[in-house]
C-alpha cells in the first residue's frame, strides 16, 4: 500500500545540477462528484470516499516558468490571464508550503505562473480543482527533468497526491473519465492519499456523458466549502453520511458497469440533495441552493416525468446546476434547457461540457 512517505522526492538519483531553468504549459479539468466527498481529516484526507466524472470544457491552462537562483525558499510571482493577481497568491503559497517535504527542489527556483480558465472568472464555478491540478502537473513535469527514469504512473500518482494538498477535489483531476478518490473496498487500488481512473469496465451508456452547467449565481458563497467541511467534525448524522457514501459508491460502480440510467438518476440526484441536507442540518447551518436551483429541479423532474429522457441534476457546494444526460439525447434536453431552463440563469448563461480525460501537456 502506497504510503506519503513514498512520495518524498528521491535526492539520490536527481539531476538537479543540470537543470537551470524552462518553462511548461499544462491544462487540467474540472470535475463533477456524483458520490460527494463532504467533510476531512488532517492532511486534506477525506472523511469518505467520492466518485466523479472528469469534464472537457471548463479548465484551467497554466504555465509554469522556473529560474535556478541561489537563495533557499518559496519566491514566486503569480500572473491571472497574464495581469499580477495578488489576490491568489495566499493559496498557491500555501499549497507550496505544504508540498515541499515532498518537493525540496521547489526552494532551489524562482518560479512565474501565469494561468487562465477557459470559462469565466466570475461563473460561479469554482476553479479550485483544475486551477491546483495544472499546478500539480507543472510541478510534477519539473520533478521528471530532475528525475528522468521516473514511471508514468508515480508521476501521475504523485501529482494527484500534490493536487489534493491545494484543494482536495483537485486529485480527481488528473487522469481519466471517471475517479475515484478514498479508500474503498470494492475498488481496488483506491486510496485517500490521490485519486484513480476507475478500475472497471464502464457500459456504452455512460461513455461521452453530457453535463451542462447552469449558473444560476456567479457570486462569491456565503460559505465556503472550507467552512462547510469542518462543520462535518461534530455533525449530528456525520457518521451515517459516510457510511452512505461507501454504499452509494459500490451502488454506482455496479450501475456503471450495467448501464442502468433510472438508477443512475435516482442515486445521482440523491446524493446531491443528501449534500445539501448536510448543510442546511449542520449547526450552524446554511443553505447555498437559490430559489431558481429549485425551480430548475423541479422543471427537470417534471421534464423527465413527461418525456422519459434520463436527464438529472447533481450540485456541488452551490447554486449552479449541473444537468447530465446520455449523448444520444443531446438535442432534446439542450432545447429544453435553452427554453425552459436559461430563464433561471443569470443572463441565461450556461455552458455545453462532457466527459473529458484529464490534464493535458500544451508545450
Amino acid at each position: 500500500m502506497t504510503n506519503a512517505h513514498d512520495f518524498i522526492f528521491d535526492t539520490q538519483h536527481a539531476v538537479a545540477s543540470t537543470v537551470a531553468s524552462g518553462t511548461f504549459t499544462w491544462s487540467a479539468p474540472s470535475n463533477i462528484a456524483l458520490v460527494k466527498y463532504w467533510g476531512k481529516k488532517e492532511d486534506q484526507i477525506p472523511a469518505n470516499p467520492s466518485l466523479s466524472f472528469t469534464l472537457s470544457n471548463c479548465k484551467t491552462i497554466t504555465t509554469l516558468t522556473f529560474v535556478k537562483k541561489e537563495e533557499k525558499g518559496i519566491h514566486f510571482d503569480l500572473l491571472f490571464e497574464g495581469k499580477p493577481k495578488e489576490e491568489f497568491k495566499p493559496k498557491i503559497q500555501k499549497f507550496f508550503e505544504r508540498i515541499v517535504p515532498y518537493c525540496p527542489y521547489i526552494e532551489a527556483y524562482h518560479f512565474t505562473i501565469d494561468t487562465t480558465n477557459t470559462f469565466p472568472h466570475s461563473s460561479g464555478i469554482a476553479s479550485s480543482a483544475s486551477g491546483m491540478a495544472a499546478m500539480a502537473m507543472n510541478i510534477m513535469a519539473l520533478e521528471r527533468l530532475l528525475h528522468p527514469a521516473m514511471e508514468e504512473s508515480y508521476f501521475h500518482k504523485k501529482a494527484s497526491f500534490l493536487a489534493r494538498l491545494g484543494s482536495g477535489s483537485a486529485c480527481r483531476s488528473i487522469v481519466g473519465s471517471i475517479v475515484v478518490w478514498g479508500e474503498q473496498k470494492d475498488v481496488a487500488g483506491s486510496s485517500d492519499l490521490y485519486g484513480i481512473e476507475a478500475p472497471f469496465a464502464v457500459h456504452e451508456n455512460f461513455k461521452n456523458y453530457q453535463d451542462v452547467i447552469l449558473l444560476v449565481d456567479k457570486g462569491e458563497k456565503q460559505v465556503s466549502s472550507t467552512v462547510g467541511h469542518d462543520l462535518m467534525h461534530n455533525h449530528p448524522f456525520a457518521i451515517e453520511r459516510f457510511k452512505q457514501a461507501h454504499q452509494n459508491l459500490s451502488a454506482l460502480k455496479e450501475i456503471l458497469q450495467t448501464g442502468d440510467l433510472a438508477q443512475f438518476v435516482s442515486l445521482v440526484e440523491h446524493e446531491a440533495l443528501t449534500l445539501h441536507a448536510m448543510m442546511m442540518t449542520s449547526l450552524p447551518y446554511f443553505i447555498l441552493m437559490k430559489s431558481n436551483t429549485l425551480q430548475i429541479i423541479e422543471r427537470i423532474w417534471a421534464f423527465r416525468a413527461k418525456t422519459a429522457i434520463p436527464v438529472c441534476f447533481t450540485l456541488d457546494a452551490g447554486a449552479n446546476v449541473h444537468v447530465l444526460f446520455p449523448e444520444a439525447v443531446k438535442e432534446e434536453v439542450l432545447e429544453f434547457i435553452r427554453t425552459d431552463l436559461s430563464v433561471f440563469c443569470q443572463n441565461k448563461h450556461f455552458i455545453e461540457d462532457k466527459m473529458g480525460n484529464g490534464a493535458l501537456l500544451i508545450e
